[in-house]
């Protein structure tokens, strides 16, 4: 059984398939391209976005290290600074301690030497004191001390 073409009915179904492409084309396939295109638009502009803000958090967290460190370099500057200031105001402190300390020492010194000679002297007019009343009483007479009688003499 070999059936010939109905080339008529060929056509309808080749005008009716155009119509139905064209229609669906148009409510179907149309929106459905540009929805699939927009999204890929988004998509690409949004990976865009993505490298972008990457590359500008990158960029920022590097000027922060770079800012801490010159913040770190600086604390410690400023750190040593003081350390050196304390050191020198403490080596002041402790030479004017010393200076202070060599001062009192001196004045006790030169205070002892002057007890020290006035010791001296109470022991000379004691002497002399002495001198004259055991000469009074060898002698079994009064004798006067005029201040000019030297025992060393």
């Amino acid at each position: 059984m070999h059936l010939p073409p109905d080339w008529g009915i060929f056509g309808t179904l080749v005008v009716s398939f155009l119509f139905f492409w064209v229609i669906f084309g148009w409510l179907f396939f149309k929106p459905f391209l540009r929805l699939i295109s927009d999204r890929e638009h988004r998509l690409k502009d949004l990976n865009e976005q993505t490298e972008r803000l990457l590359r500008e958090e990158k960029a920022a967290v590097e000027q922060r290290e770079r800012e801490l460190a010159e913040l770190r370099r600086e604390a410690l500057s400023q750190r040593e600074k003081q350390r050196r200031e304390a050191q020198d105001e403490a080596a002041h402190l402790i030479e004017a301690a010393r200076a202070e300390a060599r001062a009192e020492l001196e004045q006790v010194r030169a205070g002892m030497e002057a007890d020290f000679a006035a010791a001296g002297r109470q022991l000379e007019e004691l002497a002399r004191s002495l001198a004259v009343d055991l000469a009074a009483r060898v002698l079994e007479r009064p004798i006067t001390d005029s201040g000019q009688v030297r025992l060393n003499s």
